[in-house]
């Protein structure tokens, strides 16, 4: 088995494109054509990262689920990102419009680990790589 894709589902494919565009350097790799389907390009060889609008995403589901962005509070789980400058990139994405949750912060196993909230609800780490 092989890990192939993380489809995140959001209200608007195209804004939640042009939003991992804007805060983390993420272009958009793929919009389909009636825009309830799009990914972006992740530097992580054949691993996609997906969007597919709330409808889409109930529709193959066939069952309702929490939407991120309905939520309160973020969903337990999170994409994760390595960087060489954590609080760079940070900076970057609240001023993209993700809501900051933990600032920077150097972790005991020697790793700087920060998160932000997407505008879709999706819980975001910024991270330096181990080892």
């Amino acid at each position: 088995m092989n890990f192939a894709y993380t489809i995140v589902y959001v209200p608007d494919v195209a804004a939640a494109l042009a939003f991992f565009d804007r805060a983390f350097g993420l272009s958009t790799r793929f919009l389909h054509e009636s825009g309830a389907y799009g990914e972006v390009e992740t530097g992580a060889g054949g691993a996609r990262l997906a969007f597919v609008d709330h409808a889409t995403a109930r529709d193959s589901l066939q069952h309702d689920y929490v939407a991120a962005d309905a939520s309160p509070r973020p969903l337990g789980m999170e994409i994760g990102f390595t960087v060489a400058d954590v609080q760079a990139a940070y900076d970057r994405a609240v001023a993209a419009g993700a809501q900051p949750l933990a600032a920077p912060v150097a972790k005991p196993w020697g790793q700087v680990v920060a998160y932000v909230r997407c505008p879709d609800g999706c819980l975001v780490e910024l991270c330096t790589a181990l080892g």
